[in-house]
């Protein structure tokens, strides 16, 4: 395992960040693939399963299309996974987590977990409160810029 030190760490930039972004992804895709679910599953059940009870379906849609940057047309054919594979049931407007879905959760976060935490470990907290404050603000512009250019 290589290991970045402050004198080797190259400059944050876009590519850096997607680096991080699809070496992580890829960690819970290879989960994920073990219990026949797809990344777009997962962050939509994710939004199912955080829900205080049932999620109005386009409120669902909206917060998926708002952190995957994709077409709403797609989310709902995830959802429509979902509840076909049985993780989620569909009541007229309202998607709510099924004992499924919820085995699932626990059973994913569990594998996940011990990997992340290994990921994660060492890392100064005052590392990862400028990370976050980076990344949220990095989130924002460019959130505005896509916004600007639909």
């Amino acid at each position: 395992m290589t290991t970045v030190t402050s004198t080797t760490a190259p400059p944050v930039d876009s590519r850096v960040l997607a680096l991080a972004h699809y070496a992580a992804r890829g960690v819970l895709e290879s989960v994920l693939a073990r219990h026949g679910a797809t990344f777009e599953q997962s962050v939509t059940l994710r939004v199912v399963a955080v829900a205080d009870g049932p999620i109005g379906r386009e409120a669902l849609v909206g917060q998926v299309v708002g952190s995957l940057k994709t077409d709403p047309a797609l989310v709902r054919e995830t959802v429509g996974q979902l509840v076909a594979k049985g993780l989620c049931a569909a009541e007229e407007d309202t998607v709510r987590l099924t004992d499924a879905g919820r085995e699932f959760q626990a059973a994913v976060t569990a594998e996940t977990a011990p990997v992340s935490a290994r990921i994660w470990a060492d890392i100064p907290a005052a590392d990862l409160a400028a990370t976050g404050r980076v990344l949220a603000l990095v989130t924002e512009r460019a959130d505005a810029e896509l916004a600007a250019l639909k």
